[in-house]
């Protein structure tokens, strides 16, 4: 499974969204700091989810980074986040 399967299939459990992308941008970092050879270090990620109603954008940032903790941990160096609930822009 890819880095990127992996971020769709946890996000997917964690946040039953009603929209999601995620897009490996990792080849737009290379050279620099965290990327490395082969890539899948860098992701964009739009997320719609019924669990950010009522919350600001760090702690839905924070959950995020909580249900990809173990990709954190594995090298995935950069998260660029577009977090909302079902609704909003």
């Amino acid at each position: 499974m890819t880095m990127m399967e992996r971020i769709s299939a946890k996000l997917t459990q964690g946040l039953q969204p009603t929209a999601l992308e995620v897009a490996d941008e990792s080849h737009l970092h290379a050279g620099h700091s965290g990327a490395r050879a082969g890539g899948q270090t860098h992701y964009r990620i739009k997320v719609a989810s019924a669990r950010f109603e009522g919350k600001g954008r760090v702690e839905r940032h924070r959950i995020v980074y909580a249900l990809l903790a173990d990709e954190i941990a594995d090298g995935v160096h950069a998260l660029a986040l577009q977090t909302s609930a079902p609704g909003e822009k």
